[in-house]
């Protein structure tokens, strides 16, 4: 599976931006697919949202902002961020892991596959 992010840029705070994932080589079906943010200073990554065969799953923290969402026909995975926060700054990562070989699409650990990510900065 190969993934290409785009969307990532500047935004002030309380504003809002989408970025788009487009996935190659493998159906939505067959895989599970979501949204990971490293943030300034850290070498972790922490899934913000993803979807799978169990459906949408978000992290705490982005419930009720963030938004995921695809266009099946185009095989691309969206985020819409609204109301972003400081905290939101980072890079964000699309990742993907074969449906069914995993234990959370939310882990980082468990996706086997990652995009080369796009830059978020939320300043005020």
């Amino acid at each position: 599976v190969q993934l290409l992010e785009s969307g990532g840029r500047s935004v002030k705070v309380g504003g809002s931006l989408r970025l788009s994932c487009t996935a190659s080589g493998r159906n939505f079906d067959d895989i599970a697919i979501g949204w990971f943010r490293q943030s300034p200073g850290s070498d972790d990554r922490e899934g913000i949202g993803c979807l799978s065969t169990s459906g949408y799953e978000y992290r705490e923290s982005v419930k009720g902002r963030f938004i995921i969402s695809t266009d099946d026909a185009q095989k691309t995975l969206f985020l819409q961020m609204n109301r972003l926060q400081p905290e939101d700054t980072g890079v964000y990562y699309c990742a993907a892991v074969p449906e069914g070989d995993y234990n959370s699409c939310l882990q980082p650990y468990d996706m086997d596959y990652w995009g080369q990510g796009t830059q978020v900065t939320v300043s005020s």
